[in-house]
């Protein structure tokens, strides 16, 4: 069943995504309602209605969900219950409780890859310091240790090289359960962001060629230089991906390209993703107005890719730069957050390169 010209949909997280979904969401007519907490946040500023609720208000999420007429998110981290609770009531979530539960443990996630015959880098799970001593001695020096919960963009982790201590990345976890992680020794790391709608029907858009710094992404370059049996056979396991999850919305599966050709998946992401920022500019239709397509129940768009495109993120003191200084580079999005912070994501900017 799709929605009606003038429906709300919720979403649940403020933050720049969520501005983006709440954009796309008024260029088709329909209403948003952002639930997240705090005031003045990116989402809101440009949002129908703002409920200023924790995501453990029981009451809030279920006023939330009756003033709904669905619902998805913005943030793997929402936590579960709240999207149970939503369900409870009655209004659907999309994508549901089941993506986002596997999506929040990094643990769950490789099994899960594991399964659906999507190949990962070598991992061990890690609940004590004797654990990870043991996986360091099996795996080798070089890895990378992660929370099992909770870290993005860098955050809840730490690179163990020959010379690094053990026990003292383990202690700058504080202890918590987490995933050691080895090193492969790839060509370059890909994308694929797709969007899936209620019944099966999926686009997938060309993947990027992304690079990071300290754990964050700072430039995708479109097309990957790929060969297209490569790009074909990351967007099949992407689908794949999809599908075991009965997933509705945009998800994004991260990889790395192996000398041979070959693929091993990093991680995926249950919402639209900072790799596919590029896609309003660059293709036919855009990761944002896609997702709410999907959400709505409405035929999804073309994801063909128009012309060569580069994304670059504007990343803490980058968006001091004067308004027009940015623009000269290329079409600027701005996230309508007043306090620049290192490593805090401000805005990006794409530009066409054939």
């Amino acid at each position: 069943m799709s929605l009606p010209i003038g429906a709300t949909i919720g979403i649940l997280g403020g933050g720049q995504l969520g501005r983006m979904l709440a954009m796309a969401a008024a260029k088709l007519g329909f209403k948003t309602l952002v639930f997240a907490p705090g005031e003045n946040l990116p989402a809101a500023q440009v949002s129908n209605r703002h409920m200023n609720a924790a995501y453990d208000d029981v009451l809030a999420l279920q006023a939330f969900a009756g003033a709904c007429d669905v619902v998805t998110l913005e943030w793997e981290n929402v936590p579960v219950s709240a999207v149970e609770t939503i369900e409870a009531v009655g209004t659907r979530v999309r994508p549901g409780a089941g993506a986002l539960s596997v999506a929040q443990d990094r643990v769950e996630e490789k099994v899960f890859l594991e399964r659906c015959g999507i190949d990962c880098a070598p991992w061990r799970a890690v609940d004590t310091v004797s654990d990870l001593h043991d996986a360091l001695a099996e795996m080798g020096p070089d890895a990378i240790l992660k929370t099992r919960r909770d870290g993005y963009d860098g955050k809840g982790q730490v690179r163990l090289h020959g010379d690094t201590d053990a026990l003292s990345a383990w202690n700058e976890l504080a202890g918590a359960s987490a995933i050691l992680e080895g090193f492969v020794p790839f060509n370059m790391e890909i994308s694929v962001v797709l969007a899936r709608d209620p019944i099966g029907q999926v686009v997938t858009y060309t993947p990027p060629h992304n690079t990071h710094a300290r754990g964050i992404l700072r430039h995708c370059s479109v097309p990957a230089p790929i060969p297209e049996t490569v790009a074909r056979d990351a967007q099949r396991l992407a689908t794949k991906l999809a599908d075991a999850l009965d997933y509705v919305g945009v998800l994004a599966l991260e990889m790395f390209v192996m000398p041979d050709g070959s693929l091993l998946a990093n991680e995926f992401a249950p919402r639209v993703h900072n790799s596919g920022h590029w896609t309003p500019e660059a293709c036919e239709t855009g990761q944002f107005e896609n997702h709410i397509r999907a959400v709505a129940g409405w035929p999804l768009g073309a994801s063909t890719l128009l012309y060569a495109v580069e994304m670059e993120n504007l990343i803490g003191a980058d968006a001091a730069e004067s308004a027009q200084a940015m623009l000269a580079r290329g079409s600027v999005t701005l996230y309508g957050k007043e306090e620049i912070r290192p490593g805090r994501k401000m805005g990006h900017i794409v530009r066409k390169t054939g």
